[in-house]
């Protein structure tokens, strides 16, 4: 199964910070890869030395969070971002929905650095902010649907299972990465699972009363229209 969308015909808004996070992401991975080693060494975020200096090192915050391991971790991301993070970014507004992606990058980070403090490998990816995104659809979309291509059928999935998929790449992402992200195969586990808790624990915050209650409306009528 191949995930290639949702359905956006309850979107009321153009979600513009969903595709300028992807247009800046694909655009900092080409300059990953012109800049070579010594630009993922400068960039990315390595543990001990952030421990070290967290002042000095602290822009690797975020600019970590625009750099990928390689073209299956950025298009794996992107994807997900892409289907996700519309609606998401619909539900909360412009502004809201930038905060909510950085914070969760952000948690996704710390919480891999608590487990990792005297790592020196660099760790890079938008994974934990994508994984907070997805901890928001969950909770916001609990019925979701998504459109898979399933052979040369497109057919519809649930949300949980798709974000299933999801979880399965991480662990491919690493095969012919440019750069190692976290000790254990690659894949910064603690990152992602931060991500989404921080995404799912933010939700009930950004979402509002509006939120609660139009998610509730929402779900009867696709009662009603069922």
């Amino acid at each position: 199964m191949f995930p290639i969308g949702d359905d956006n015909s309850d979107r009321k808004s153009l979600p513009v910070v969903t595709y300028a996070l992807i247009a800046l992401n694909v655009l900092f991975f080409f300059v990953e890869l012109s800049g070579g080693d010594a630009f993922i060494e400068k960039w990315a975020f390595v543990p001990a030395r952030f421990v070290a200096n967290p002042i000095t090192d602290s822009l690797t915050l975020f600019t970590a969070m625009f750099m990928h391991a390689g073209w299956l971790h950025l298009g794996g991301n992107m994807l997900y971002l892409w289907i996700f993070g519309d609606n998401v970014e619909d539900r909360f507004g412009h502004v809201k929905f930038i905060i909510f992606y950085l914070v969760c990058g952000l948690a996704a980070t710390f919480a891999q650095l608590a487990f990792s403090l005297e790592s020196t490998i660099p760790n890079l990816g938008a994974s934990g902010a994508v994984a907070g995104v997805l901890g928001a659809y969950i909770l916001l979309f609990p019925q979701g649907k998504i459109k898979v291509l399933q052979g040369q059928r497109i057919v519809q999935a649930p949300a949980l299972i798709v974000i299933g998929l999801w979880i399965v790449l991480q662990f491919f992402s690493g095969v012919g990465s440019i750069a190692n992200t976290a000790d254990t195969g690659g894949v910064a586990y603690m990152a992602h699972i931060g991500g989404f808790l921080a995404g799912f624990a933010l939700t009930f915050l950004f979402r509002g009363r509006g939120g609660a209650q139009s998610s509730r409306l929402r779900s009867a009528n696709s009662g009603q229209l069922k």
